[in-house]
């Protein structure tokens, strides 16, 4: 084996991470099928292929958007639920990642390591209460830690996608959304 060294050096920013956590009376199974109704799911090897193929970004995107009443998209999703049932968990989960194609590529152009934090994490789950819990990252908290103050409008901007969606979930807005 043959190694390398390669100069490198690091940077460590310290970044404010603020995690929204909603509890509601709203059962699971109802909320998860009306978020997935607002937020319909689009595929990344589709738009890949459409990428590919040299259709024009704006039809990809219009495309892909024209169908999002609340512009955001579902790139993945996934159900840990069967699984933990099997390690001995009955508890119901959902988690997405979901974004915009309009605010990707935005943040994108002003800096790529943006997408660490792009398409945004969304997890629903069943509390031992009966109640259901939905929580996600603050996304423009995390992108105000680049420093750059665009990204930082894209990171509010979408905090703002992010609240119109809760209220269309008959969720209230919470008070770090508001702006």
């Amino acid at each position: 084996m043959i190694r390398v060294s390669y100069q490198a050096e690091d940077t460590t920013i310290e970044h404010v991470a603020r995690r929204i956590a909603i509890s509601t009376t709203a059962p699971f199974e109802l909320l998860r099928h009306r978020f997935e109704e607002l937020v319909p799911a689009v595929s990344l090897a589709e738009l890949r292929g459409e990428a590919e193929d040299g259709n024009a970004w704006e039809a990809i995107r219009r495309g892909t958007e024209w169908n999002a009443p609340y512009g955001l998209c579902r790139f993945w999703s996934d159900e840990p639920t069967v699984l933990m049932r099997v390690a001995g968990n009955d508890t119901s989960s959902a988690t997405y990642l979901v974004g915009s194609l309009t605010l990707q590529a935005r943040l994108f152009r002003h800096s790529p390591a943006t997408m660490l934090y792009f398409p945004v994490r969304i997890e629903l789950h069943e509390e031992r209460t009966g109640r259901t819990a939905v929580g996600f990252e603050q996304p423009g908290a995390q992108l105000a830690g680049f420093g750059i103050n665009k990204v930082t409008q894209a990171g509010y901007e979408l905090d703002r996608l992010l609240g119109d969606l809760l209220e269309a979930l008959d969720l209230p807005r919470p008070a770090a959304l508001r702006r």
